[in-house]
Protein backbone atom coordinates (compact mmCIF):
# COMPACT_ATOMS: atom_id res chain seq x y z
CA UNK A 1 0.00 0.00 0.00
CA UNK A 2 1.52 3.34 -1.05
CA UNK A 3 2.50 5.91 1.53
CA UNK A 4 -0.17 8.38 0.39
CA UNK A 5 -2.81 5.65 0.69
CA UNK A 6 -1.64 4.88 4.22
CA UNK A 7 -1.88 8.52 5.13
CA UNK A 8 -5.36 8.73 3.60
CA UNK A 9 -6.46 5.64 5.57
CA UNK A 10 -5.10 7.12 8.80
CA UNK A 11 -6.87 10.40 8.09
CA UNK A 12 -10.13 8.57 7.37
CA UNK A 13 -9.88 6.77 10.71
CA UNK A 14 -9.26 10.04 12.55
CA UNK A 15 -12.37 11.59 11.03
CA UNK A 16 -14.63 8.67 11.97
CA UNK A 17 -17.61 9.30 14.16
CA UNK A 18 -18.72 6.76 16.79
CA UNK A 19 -20.61 3.86 15.24
CA UNK A 20 -19.67 4.73 11.65
CA UNK A 21 -17.83 2.47 9.17
CA UNK A 22 -15.24 3.55 6.62
CA UNK A 23 -13.62 1.54 3.83
CA UNK A 24 -9.84 1.94 3.94
CA UNK A 25 -9.02 -0.25 0.93
CA UNK A 26 -11.77 -1.46 -1.37
CA UNK A 27 -9.77 -3.72 -3.68
CA UNK A 28 -7.44 -6.09 -1.95
CA UNK A 29 -5.24 -8.37 -4.05
CA UNK A 30 -6.97 -11.57 -2.92
CA UNK A 31 -10.49 -10.26 -2.59
CA UNK A 32 -12.54 -8.31 -0.10
CA UNK A 33 -11.85 -4.94 1.48
CA UNK A 34 -10.42 -3.45 4.69
CA UNK A 35 -12.86 -1.45 6.80
CA UNK A 36 -12.77 0.38 10.11
CA UNK A 37 -15.40 1.33 12.67
CA UNK A 38 -15.14 3.67 15.62
CA UNK A 39 -16.55 2.16 18.80
CA UNK A 40 -18.31 4.03 21.59
CA UNK A 41 -15.17 3.65 23.70
CA UNK A 42 -13.19 5.65 21.16
CA UNK A 43 -11.17 2.68 19.93
CA UNK A 44 -11.24 1.73 16.25
CA UNK A 45 -12.05 -1.83 15.24
CA UNK A 46 -10.68 -3.16 11.90
CA UNK A 47 -12.57 -5.65 9.71
CA UNK A 48 -12.09 -7.72 6.58
CA UNK A 49 -15.26 -7.37 4.51
CA UNK A 50 -15.98 -10.25 2.12
CA UNK A 51 -18.76 -11.97 0.18
CA UNK A 52 -19.91 -15.58 -0.09
CA UNK A 53 -22.91 -16.90 -2.02
CA UNK A 54 -24.19 -13.36 -2.54
CA UNK A 55 -24.05 -12.48 1.15
CA UNK A 56 -21.66 -9.91 2.61
CA UNK A 57 -19.96 -10.45 5.98
CA UNK A 58 -17.39 -8.70 8.14
CA UNK A 59 -14.64 -10.59 9.96
CA UNK A 60 -13.11 -8.73 12.97
CA UNK A 61 -9.34 -8.34 12.71
CA UNK A 62 -8.40 -6.36 15.78
CA UNK A 63 -8.02 -2.88 17.25
CA UNK A 64 -6.24 -0.15 15.28
CA UNK A 65 -2.96 0.99 16.83
CA UNK A 66 -2.01 4.44 15.50
CA UNK A 67 1.39 4.26 17.22
CA UNK A 68 2.41 1.00 15.52
CA UNK A 69 5.37 1.14 13.08
CA UNK A 70 3.68 1.79 9.71
CA UNK A 71 5.57 -0.97 7.86
CA UNK A 72 5.34 -3.65 10.56
CA UNK A 73 3.48 -6.72 9.25
CA UNK A 74 2.74 -8.16 12.70
CA UNK A 75 0.38 -6.64 15.26
CA UNK A 76 1.76 -4.91 18.34
CA UNK A 77 0.60 -5.52 21.89
CA UNK A 78 -1.91 -2.67 21.42
CA UNK A 79 -3.28 -3.63 18.01
CA UNK A 80 -2.75 -3.43 14.25
CA UNK A 81 -1.19 -0.92 11.92
CA UNK A 82 -2.85 -0.49 8.52
CA UNK A 83 -0.17 -2.68 6.88
CA UNK A 84 -0.54 -5.39 9.54
CA UNK A 85 -4.32 -5.33 9.07
CA UNK A 86 -3.89 -5.75 5.30
CA UNK A 87 -1.61 -8.73 5.91
CA UNK A 88 -4.27 -10.28 8.13
CA UNK A 89 -6.86 -9.68 5.38
CA UNK A 90 -4.68 -11.61 2.93
CA UNK A 91 -4.41 -14.54 5.32
CA UNK A 92 -8.17 -14.64 5.83
CA UNK A 93 -8.74 -14.37 2.06
CA UNK A 94 -6.45 -17.37 1.49
CA UNK A 95 -8.59 -19.49 3.82
CA UNK A 96 -11.78 -18.19 2.22
CA UNK A 97 -10.60 -19.07 -1.30
CA UNK A 98 -9.40 -22.56 -0.29
CA UNK A 99 -12.77 -23.31 1.27
CA UNK A 100 -14.81 -21.73 -1.54
CA UNK A 101 -16.59 -25.02 -2.25
CA UNK A 102 -17.21 -25.94 1.42
CA UNK A 103 -18.63 -22.86 3.07
CA UNK A 104 -15.77 -20.39 2.81
CA UNK A 105 -14.30 -18.60 5.83
CA UNK A 106 -17.47 -18.94 7.91
CA UNK A 107 -17.42 -22.75 7.78
CA UNK A 108 -13.65 -22.83 8.33
CA UNK A 109 -14.13 -20.74 11.48
CA UNK A 110 -16.94 -22.99 12.67
CA UNK A 111 -14.74 -26.07 12.30
CA UNK A 112 -11.85 -24.36 14.08
CA UNK A 113 -14.17 -23.38 16.92
CA UNK A 114 -15.55 -26.89 17.14
CA UNK A 115 -12.05 -28.37 17.29
CA UNK A 116 -11.06 -25.84 19.96
CA UNK A 117 -14.07 -26.66 22.11
CA UNK A 118 -13.44 -30.38 21.70
CA UNK A 119 -9.83 -29.92 22.76
CA UNK A 120 -10.84 -27.88 25.81
CA UNK A 121 -13.45 -30.48 26.74
CA UNK A 122 -10.86 -33.22 26.43
CA UNK A 123 -8.41 -31.26 28.57
CA UNK A 124 -11.09 -30.69 31.20
CA UNK A 125 -12.10 -34.33 31.18
CA UNK A 126 -8.48 -35.42 31.29
CA UNK A 127 -7.81 -33.23 34.30
CA UNK A 128 -10.66 -34.98 36.13
CA UNK A 129 -9.34 -38.47 35.27
CA UNK A 130 -6.45 -38.22 37.70
CA UNK A 131 -4.22 -40.92 39.09
CA UNK A 132 -5.83 -40.37 42.49
CA UNK A 133 -9.30 -41.03 41.06
CA UNK A 134 -8.11 -44.16 39.29
CA UNK A 135 -6.68 -45.48 42.55
CA UNK A 136 -9.88 -44.58 44.43
CA UNK A 137 -11.90 -46.42 41.78
CA UNK A 138 -9.69 -49.48 42.20
CA UNK A 139 -10.07 -49.41 46.00
CA UNK A 140 -13.86 -49.19 45.60
CA UNK A 141 -13.70 -52.14 43.19
CA UNK A 142 -11.82 -54.23 45.77
CA UNK A 143 -14.35 -53.25 48.43
CA UNK A 144 -17.32 -54.27 46.28
CA UNK A 145 -15.63 -57.61 45.62
CA UNK A 146 -15.28 -58.16 49.35
CA UNK A 147 -11.50 -58.09 49.21
CA UNK A 148 -9.98 -57.34 52.61
CA UNK A 149 -6.96 -55.88 50.80
CA UNK A 150 -8.97 -52.73 49.97
CA UNK A 151 -8.01 -51.19 53.32
CA UNK A 152 -4.32 -51.93 52.78
CA UNK A 153 -4.43 -50.58 49.22
CA UNK A 154 -6.17 -47.39 50.37
CA UNK A 155 -3.61 -46.81 53.13
CA UNK A 156 -0.63 -47.36 50.82
CA UNK A 157 -2.08 -45.15 48.08
CA UNK A 158 -2.83 -42.39 50.58
CA UNK A 159 0.58 -42.40 52.28
CA UNK A 160 2.87 -43.23 49.38
CA UNK A 161 1.11 -41.61 46.41
CA UNK A 162 -1.32 -38.88 47.47
CA UNK A 163 0.81 -37.49 50.31
CA UNK A 164 4.27 -38.33 48.98
CA UNK A 165 3.62 -37.33 45.34
CA UNK A 166 0.69 -34.86 45.31
CA UNK A 167 1.49 -33.46 41.84
CA UNK A 168 1.47 -36.94 40.29
CA UNK A 169 -1.69 -37.87 42.19
CA UNK A 170 -3.55 -34.90 40.68
CA UNK A 171 -2.12 -35.41 37.17
CA UNK A 172 -4.01 -37.43 34.52
CA UNK A 173 -3.68 -41.16 35.10
CA UNK A 174 -2.78 -41.74 31.45
CA UNK A 175 0.32 -39.55 31.85
CA UNK A 176 2.01 -41.68 34.53
CA UNK A 177 5.31 -43.11 33.26
CA UNK A 178 7.36 -46.15 34.32
CA UNK A 179 10.12 -43.78 35.49
CA UNK A 180 7.67 -42.06 37.84
CA UNK A 181 6.53 -45.43 39.20
CA UNK A 182 10.16 -46.34 39.83
CA UNK A 183 10.70 -43.05 41.65
CA UNK A 184 7.83 -43.95 43.98
CA UNK A 185 9.30 -47.40 44.62
CA UNK A 186 12.87 -46.12 45.16
CA UNK A 187 11.65 -43.65 47.76
CA UNK A 188 10.19 -46.51 49.78
CA UNK A 189 13.15 -48.83 49.34
CA UNK A 190 15.62 -46.11 50.35
CA UNK A 191 13.60 -45.50 53.51
CA UNK A 192 13.76 -49.19 54.43
CA UNK A 193 10.27 -50.13 53.22
CA UNK A 194 11.06 -52.60 50.48
CA UNK A 195 8.06 -54.82 51.16
CA UNK A 196 5.75 -51.79 50.95
CA UNK A 197 7.41 -50.81 47.66
CA UNK A 198 6.53 -54.19 46.16
CA UNK A 199 2.96 -53.93 47.46
CA UNK A 200 2.58 -50.43 45.98
CA UNK A 201 3.82 -51.71 42.62
CA UNK A 202 1.36 -54.62 42.72
CA UNK A 203 -1.59 -52.37 43.57
CA UNK A 204 -0.66 -49.82 40.89
CA UNK A 205 -0.25 -52.56 38.32
CA UNK A 206 -3.62 -54.07 39.22
CA UNK A 207 -5.39 -50.68 39.08
CA UNK A 208 -4.02 -49.94 35.61
CA UNK A 209 -4.77 -53.48 34.46
CA UNK A 210 -8.42 -52.98 35.38
CA UNK A 211 -8.45 -49.75 33.37
CA UNK A 212 -7.02 -51.64 30.39
CA UNK A 213 -9.20 -54.76 30.74
CA UNK A 214 -12.43 -52.77 30.96
CA UNK A 215 -12.58 -52.81 27.14
CA UNK A 216 -12.30 -56.59 26.91
CA UNK A 217 -13.73 -57.89 30.19
CA UNK A 218 -17.37 -57.19 31.09
CA UNK A 219 -16.86 -57.94 34.79
CA UNK A 220 -14.68 -54.83 35.17
CA UNK A 221 -16.84 -51.83 36.26
CA UNK A 222 -17.49 -49.28 33.52
CA UNK A 223 -16.08 -46.54 35.79
CA UNK A 224 -12.58 -47.65 34.71
CA UNK A 225 -13.41 -46.87 31.09
CA UNK A 226 -13.39 -43.10 31.62
CA UNK A 227 -9.64 -43.06 32.29
CA UNK A 228 -8.77 -44.01 28.70
CA UNK A 229 -5.79 -46.12 29.78
CA UNK A 230 -4.06 -48.03 27.00
CA UNK A 231 -0.67 -48.52 28.70
CA UNK A 232 0.23 -49.96 32.10
CA UNK A 233 3.26 -48.06 33.45
CA UNK A 234 3.64 -50.27 36.52
CA UNK A 235 3.75 -53.41 34.33
CA UNK A 236 6.88 -52.02 32.68
CA UNK A 237 8.73 -52.14 36.02
CA UNK A 238 10.09 -55.14 37.89
CA UNK A 239 9.46 -55.99 41.52
CA UNK A 240 12.38 -56.37 43.92
CA UNK A 241 12.20 -60.07 44.88
CA UNK A 242 14.53 -59.75 47.88
CA UNK A 243 11.73 -57.98 49.75
CA UNK A 244 9.15 -60.71 49.08
CA UNK A 245 10.77 -63.45 51.09
CA UNK A 246 8.24 -65.18 53.29
CA UNK A 247 8.81 -65.32 57.04
CA UNK A 248 10.73 -68.60 57.38
CA UNK A 249 10.48 -68.58 61.16
CA UNK A 250 7.42 -70.68 61.99
CA UNK A 251 6.84 -71.17 65.68
CA UNK A 252 8.40 -74.44 66.79
CA UNK A 253 6.37 -77.12 68.54
CA UNK A 254 7.75 -76.12 72.00
CA UNK A 255 6.89 -72.47 71.21
CA UNK A 256 3.37 -73.42 70.12
CA UNK A 257 2.96 -75.47 73.29
CA UNK A 258 4.15 -72.52 75.38
CA UNK A 259 1.69 -70.23 73.58
CA UNK A 260 -1.10 -72.73 74.19
CA UNK A 261 -0.21 -72.87 77.90
CA UNK A 262 -0.49 -69.08 78.08
CA UNK A 263 -3.95 -68.85 76.45
CA UNK A 264 -5.62 -72.20 77.24
CA UNK A 265 -6.49 -71.44 80.89
CA UNK A 266 -6.95 -67.69 80.49
CA UNK A 267 -10.49 -66.32 80.98
CA UNK A 268 -12.00 -63.53 78.94
CA UNK A 269 -13.03 -62.94 75.37
CA UNK A 270 -9.51 -61.89 74.31
CA UNK A 271 -8.19 -65.39 75.05
CA UNK A 272 -11.24 -66.92 73.37
CA UNK A 273 -10.38 -65.05 70.17
CA UNK A 274 -6.77 -66.24 70.32
CA UNK A 275 -7.80 -69.84 71.04
CA UNK A 276 -10.19 -69.81 68.08
CA UNK A 277 -7.44 -68.46 65.84
CA UNK A 278 -5.06 -71.24 66.89
CA UNK A 279 -7.53 -74.15 67.06
CA UNK A 280 -9.00 -73.46 63.63
CA UNK A 281 -5.54 -74.03 62.15
CA UNK A 282 -3.99 -70.54 62.19
CA UNK A 283 -6.39 -68.94 59.72
CA UNK A 284 -5.51 -65.56 58.20
CA UNK A 285 -5.85 -62.87 60.83
CA UNK A 286 -7.80 -60.50 58.58
CA UNK A 287 -10.42 -63.23 58.04
CA UNK A 288 -10.69 -64.28 61.69
CA UNK A 289 -11.31 -60.74 62.92
CA UNK A 290 -14.20 -60.29 60.45
CA UNK A 291 -16.01 -63.48 61.49
CA UNK A 292 -19.78 -62.91 61.68
CA UNK A 293 -22.31 -64.73 63.85
CA UNK A 294 -24.30 -65.47 60.71
CA UNK A 295 -21.38 -67.63 59.53
CA UNK A 296 -21.06 -69.65 62.75
CA UNK A 297 -22.90 -72.98 62.74
CA UNK A 298 -23.20 -75.62 65.45
CA UNK A 299 -20.02 -77.46 64.52
CA UNK A 300 -18.36 -75.33 61.83
CA UNK A 301 -17.74 -71.77 60.77
CA UNK A 302 -17.32 -70.14 57.37
CA UNK A 303 -14.67 -67.59 56.51
CA UNK A 304 -14.38 -65.81 53.19
CA UNK A 305 -11.01 -66.01 51.48
CA UNK A 306 -10.35 -62.89 49.41
CA UNK A 307 -7.10 -64.25 48.04
CA UNK A 308 -7.06 -65.41 44.44
CA UNK A 309 -8.17 -64.12 41.08
CA UNK A 310 -9.12 -60.40 41.08
CA UNK A 311 -12.21 -60.96 38.94
CA UNK A 312 -13.72 -63.45 41.39
CA UNK A 313 -15.34 -62.71 44.72
CA UNK A 314 -14.20 -64.13 48.07
CA UNK A 315 -14.28 -67.91 48.24
CA UNK A 316 -16.22 -69.50 51.15
CA UNK A 317 -13.88 -71.49 53.38
CA UNK A 318 -15.45 -73.89 55.89
CA UNK A 319 -13.63 -74.99 59.03
CA UNK A 320 -14.89 -77.61 61.50
CA UNK A 321 -15.05 -76.62 65.16
CA UNK A 322 -13.60 -78.69 67.97
CA UNK A 323 -15.79 -79.03 71.09
CA UNK A 324 -13.44 -76.70 72.97
CA UNK A 325 -14.00 -73.94 70.39
CA UNK A 326 -17.76 -74.50 70.41
CA UNK A 327 -17.74 -74.10 74.19
CA UNK A 328 -15.72 -70.90 73.86
CA UNK A 329 -18.11 -69.40 71.32
CA UNK A 330 -21.06 -70.25 73.56
CA UNK A 331 -19.46 -68.14 76.30
CA UNK A 332 -19.49 -65.02 74.12
CA UNK A 333 -22.36 -62.59 74.17
CA UNK A 334 -24.13 -62.60 70.82
CA UNK A 335 -24.70 -58.94 70.12
CA UNK A 336 -24.50 -57.26 66.76
CA UNK A 337 -23.06 -58.69 63.55
CA UNK A 338 -19.43 -59.48 64.36
CA UNK A 339 -18.15 -62.16 66.75
CA UNK A 340 -15.06 -60.26 67.92
CA UNK A 341 -15.90 -56.65 68.59
CA UNK A 342 -15.47 -53.80 71.04
CA UNK A 343 -18.44 -51.88 69.61
CA UNK A 344 -21.34 -54.20 70.53
CA UNK A 345 -21.00 -56.02 67.21
CA UNK A 346 -21.24 -52.96 64.96
CA UNK A 347 -17.64 -53.22 63.79
CA UNK A 348 -15.03 -55.98 63.97
CA UNK A 349 -11.82 -55.57 65.92
CA UNK A 350 -8.71 -54.63 63.96
CA UNK A 351 -5.77 -56.90 63.23
CA UNK A 352 -3.70 -54.60 65.44
CA UNK A 353 -6.09 -55.22 68.34
CA UNK A 354 -5.88 -59.00 68.03
CA UNK A 355 -2.09 -59.00 67.73
CA UNK A 356 -1.93 -56.59 70.68
CA UNK A 357 -3.90 -59.03 72.83
CA UNK A 358 -1.52 -61.83 71.86
CA UNK A 359 1.60 -59.78 72.62
CA UNK A 360 0.21 -58.67 75.97
CA UNK A 361 -0.34 -62.30 76.98
CA UNK A 362 2.92 -63.70 75.58
CA UNK A 363 5.18 -60.92 76.83
CA UNK A 364 8.76 -62.21 76.82
CA UNK A 365 7.82 -65.89 77.08
CA UNK A 366 8.51 -66.51 73.36
CA UNK A 367 11.45 -64.72 71.79
CA UNK A 368 10.56 -62.78 68.62
CA UNK A 369 6.89 -63.73 68.91
CA UNK A 370 4.58 -62.57 66.13
CA UNK A 371 0.98 -63.70 65.81
CA UNK A 372 1.42 -64.30 62.07
CA UNK A 373 4.05 -66.96 62.83
CA UNK A 374 1.34 -69.21 64.26
CA UNK A 375 0.02 -69.96 60.78
CA UNK A 376 3.35 -71.27 59.50
CA UNK A 377 3.97 -72.98 62.86
CA UNK A 378 0.70 -74.93 62.60
CA UNK A 379 1.44 -76.02 59.03
CA UNK A 380 4.95 -77.15 60.03
CA UNK A 381 3.56 -79.13 62.96
CA UNK A 382 0.96 -80.86 60.78
CA UNK A 383 3.53 -81.64 58.10
CA UNK A 384 5.71 -83.26 60.75
CA UNK A 385 2.70 -85.36 61.79
CA UNK A 386 2.37 -86.72 58.26
CA UNK A 387 -0.54 -84.68 56.89
CA UNK A 388 -0.02 -84.18 53.19
CA UNK A 389 0.14 -80.82 51.46
CA UNK A 390 -3.37 -81.04 50.03
CA UNK A 391 -4.98 -81.50 53.45
CA UNK A 392 -2.92 -78.66 54.94
CA UNK A 393 -3.84 -76.49 51.98
CA UNK A 394 -7.56 -77.17 52.41
CA UNK A 395 -7.36 -76.46 56.13
CA UNK A 396 -5.56 -73.14 55.75
CA UNK A 397 -7.17 -72.21 52.42
CA UNK A 398 -4.02 -71.95 50.36
CA UNK A 399 -2.40 -73.86 47.56
CA UNK A 400 -5.79 -75.01 46.25
CA UNK A 401 -5.11 -74.34 42.58
CA UNK A 402 -5.42 -75.89 39.17
CA UNK A 403 -8.34 -76.90 37.01
CA UNK A 404 -8.93 -80.10 38.94
CA UNK A 405 -9.16 -78.36 42.32
CA UNK A 406 -11.31 -75.48 41.03
CA UNK A 407 -13.78 -77.36 38.85
CA UNK A 408 -13.81 -81.10 39.52
CA UNK A 409 -12.96 -81.77 43.17
CA UNK A 410 -16.27 -81.21 44.96
CA UNK A 411 -15.27 -82.89 48.23
CA UNK A 412 -15.55 -80.55 51.24
CA UNK A 413 -12.62 -82.17 53.15
CA UNK A 414 -14.39 -81.48 56.45
CA UNK A 415 -13.48 -84.89 57.91
CA UNK A 416 -9.83 -84.44 56.95
CA UNK A 417 -9.79 -80.92 58.35
CA UNK A 418 -11.33 -82.08 61.62
CA UNK A 419 -8.76 -84.86 61.96
CA UNK A 420 -5.97 -82.33 61.38
CA UNK A 421 -7.34 -80.07 64.12
CA UNK A 422 -7.62 -83.02 66.54
CA UNK A 423 -3.93 -83.78 65.86
CA UNK A 424 -3.07 -80.10 66.42
CA UNK A 425 -4.83 -79.98 69.79
CA UNK A 426 -3.26 -83.32 70.81
CA UNK A 427 0.25 -82.02 70.11
CA UNK A 428 -0.41 -78.70 71.83
CA UNK A 429 -1.62 -80.53 74.94
CA UNK A 430 1.19 -83.08 75.25
CA UNK A 431 2.52 -81.25 78.33
CA UNK A 432 -0.53 -82.46 80.25
CA UNK A 433 -2.38 -79.13 80.38
CA UNK A 434 -6.19 -79.50 80.65
CA UNK A 435 -7.91 -78.64 77.41
CA UNK A 436 -11.06 -77.18 78.97
CA UNK A 437 -10.61 -73.51 79.94
CA UNK A 438 -12.38 -72.00 82.95
CA UNK A 439 -15.63 -70.11 82.52
CA UNK A 440 -15.71 -66.40 81.73
CA UNK A 441 -18.14 -63.63 81.19
CA UNK A 442 -17.43 -63.56 77.46
CA UNK A 443 -16.95 -59.81 77.24
CA UNK A 444 -14.08 -57.76 75.94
Amino acid sequence: MAKDHLSAAAAAIQSLEAGAFVTLNSRLDRGGSLQARKLATGMVQLYWRYSYAGKTSREPIGVYDPSAPPKKLQPTARGYSIVAALEKCRALADVHVRRADTGGLREAKAETRKAFLAQKAEETAKSSRTLQKLLDTYVDHLKVQGRSSHADAHRIFQLHVAEAWPALAEAPAVDLTPDQVLDMLRRLIESGKGRTANKLRSYLRAAYQCAQDVRTLASIPVAFKTFGVAFNPAAQTRRSPQFDRADKRPLTLPELQTYWQLIAQRPGAEAIALRLHLLTGGQRIEQIIRLKWANVAVDALTLFDGKGRPTQGPRPHQIPLLPLVVADLNRLKREGEFVFTTTQGEKPISARTLTGWAHDIVGTSIEGFQLKRIRSGVETLLAREGLNRDIRGHLQSHGVTGVQARHYDGHDYMTEKRNALVILLRELSRLGLPVVPPGGDGTF
